[in-house]
């Protein structure tokens, strides 16, 4: 039962990051902007989440400037999409090599390329009374940082805007039919700025959580390809947030298990645990991930002239 918890308590945490890293590609795909560059904003948000914390001593201040370090990278996605109405996957992979690229660079100059690894102190847990001490579902969801709790919270709210609200169902318009959004006076265009916003905010800050909340230093390639499972999670997961959520335990529950089939030491090379949440990614994507397509203008251009 103790492995059984710390399993299922640990595939939470991991589960958090690409949740919010998923999430912020659901409200690009919803605006007709498919983002590959995930990987690439939660590289720098993980960075400048890390040394920003590390030089204020706040994990709050850490996670505040890895959603803006996240959304000043992806305005270049923006611009060039939106504004010039250039390839979406084309500067999505332009941020996948820029961003992590960038990233290095900035700290190898405050740190240098010695071996030390600097530390900083993660965020604090917060016990919710009583509800925590319920067996395994209270370490599990009753025990976490605030940022999980936040996680999980604004699922709920994505859900609500976008089936509750006339604002979400705009929103959504400009994804499907963008010139017919137009007609009805939705501004296509800033519509598609702000989705750029969000998802580079919430890809930051999925990032920021590994060097904050999860680990206390920083390495290169600590993402370790959470962008590229976060993608696979919105389309495992429907373009919902509750499918999303689903999808992102999921994946979860698999890195957990990698990481706990490593410790255990039963004479199997590591590598072929480390490739169990991608194989879980390729196996999800082929058996359910096609029975349903996105957004119907995800990733065209849009040109306002055009009839």
């Amino acid at each position: 039962m103790s492995f059984v918890s710390n399993l299922l308590l640990a595939s939470v945490r991991m589960a958090v990051p690409l949740l919010l890293i998923a999430l912020g590609e659901l409200y690009s795909e919803r605006a007709g902007m498919v983002n590959i560059g995930l990987e690439g904003l939660a590289a720098i948000g993980s960075l400048v989440g890390f040394l920003t914390c590390f030089i204020s001593g706040s994990t709050w201040v850490g996670i505040l400037c890895g959603a803006l370090v996240g959304i000043a990278v992806n305005m270049i996605y923006a611009f060039a999409t939106v504004t010039l109405c250039a390839n979406h996957t084309v500067y999505g992979m332009a941020i996948n090599i820029l961003a992590p690229a960038l990233a290095s660079f900035i700290y190898r100059i405050f740190f240098g390329s010695g071996s030390d690894l600097s530390q900083i102190t993660l965020m604090k847990t917060i016990n919710i009374p009583i509800l925590k001490d319920i067996p395994i579902i209270g370490p599990l969801l009753f025990s976490q940082t605030p940022m999980v709790y936040l996680a999980f919270l604004l699922v709920i709210l994505t859900g609500f805007f976008f089936t509750k609200t006339q604002a979400g169902l705009n929103y959504r318009a400009v994804g499907e039919n963008p010139k017919a959004a137009a007609t009805l006076g939705i501004n296509v265009i800033r519509t598609k700025y702000l989705a750029c916003v969000i998802c580079g905010a919430l890809s930051g800050i999925g990032g920021a959580y590994l060097t904050t909340c999860y680990s206390n230093t920083y390495t290169e390639g600590n993402i370790s390809g959470r962008g590229f499972i976060a993608l696979a999670a919105v389309i495992f997961g429907r373009w919902s947030g509750g499918g999303i959520l689903a999808a992102c335990l999921f994946f979860g529950f698999c890195d957990a298990l990698q990481i706990r089939l490593q410790v255990a030491s039963v004479g199997i090379p590591y590598q072929f645990f480390q490739m169990i949440p991608y194989v879980a990614t390729v196996i999800a994507l082929t058996v359910i991930g096609s029975g349903k397509s996105g957004p119907k203008a995800a990733g065209k251009p849009y040109r306002k002239e055009e009839r």
